[in-house]
């Protein structure tokens, strides 16, 4: 299998998870719909008052963090490159009666699709970048954006983590950047239903790589902090060691699980 042709599988792969997702109770849209924000308080610590603030939110899957922002107060533009996650988000947006903006294409692509236009805030956040080869062509995107005395706003998952195996029991992928990972298999973190097999491609990102990164676009960055829990229960073995955080059960809060970051123009 080619890597060049990791759009083409990892679209048909999102395409095919996004009914799963919006029908599941991990994302839980009825208690979306009547209100609840699905923000993270790493993020929501991150990005403060938002009233009135103009965000680019990249990778937003099926909008509901773009419409939590939306909600908050924010003008927010949501991009995605699944054509089902954009049509839900849209569906939702109407439902809520908001007046949120989403764009369907590939991340690298967006200068196509969206011109002449800067934020305040550039965001994303949670298993974003792993799908992106290229980190250096992601930082140039996010700096294209951003105002002058702008920000970007991060949270993902922590690169150490993606070393091991589903079961963390082996340490299987290397912590830098090498070849793809191609993968085959069904169900995904927030559906176990099983249904047609899909590949994906994805590649692993050290904190390094993604500061470099940032910093040669000019952006300095002013937060970094890692964190020995995730909020979602989205991987294998996770236990809520305490409300909101999971861990790794057997590693408890010895290896980090994710990561927050800050730069500013």
């Amino acid at each position: 299998m080619n890597p060049n042709n990791y759009i083409e599988f990892n679209k048909a792969s999102w395409n095919q998870k996004t009914q799963l997702h919006f029908d599941s109770e991990f994302y839980n849209n009825a208690a979306f719909i009547d209100g609840k924000n699905s923000l993270n308080e790493i993020e929501l610590n991150l990005l403060g008052d938002v009233t009135g603030k103009s965000i680019l939110h990249l990778q937003c899957h099926f909008g509901q963090d773009t419409l939590s922002l939306q909600r908050m107060g924010a003008n927010v533009t949501g991009v995605d490159f699944s054509e089902a996650a954009i049509e839900k988000a849209k569906l939702l947006n109407d439902q809520l009666g908001l007046n949120a903006n989403f764009i369907c294409c590939d991340l690298y692509s967006l200068p196509d699709y969206l011109q002449n236009e800067k934020f305040d805030i550039v965001f994303t956040s949670y298993g974003t970048i792993g799908w992106l080869p290229d980190i250096d062509k992601w930082a140039s995107i996010v700096a294209q954006y951003l105002k002058p005395d702008g920000k970007f706003i991060f949270a993902e998952f922590h690169p150490v983590i993606w070393m091991y195996d589903n079961d963390f029991t082996k340490i299987t992928y290397s912590y830098f950047k090498q070849d793809a990972i191609i993968e085959t298999e069904s169900g995904s973190y927030a559906s176990r239903e099983s249904g047609e097999p899909f590949t994906t491609i994805t590649w692993n990102h050290s904190i390094g790589e993604v500061v470099s990164a940032l910093t040669k676009q000019g952006l300095k960055v002013n937060h970094l902090q890692e964190y020995d829990y995730s909020p979602y229960n989205c991987m294998s073995f996770l236990t809520e060691s305490e409300p909101g955080k999971f861990r790794i059960k057997e590693m408890d809060n010895f290896v980090p699980i994710v990561y927050s970051l800050v730069a500013e123009r």
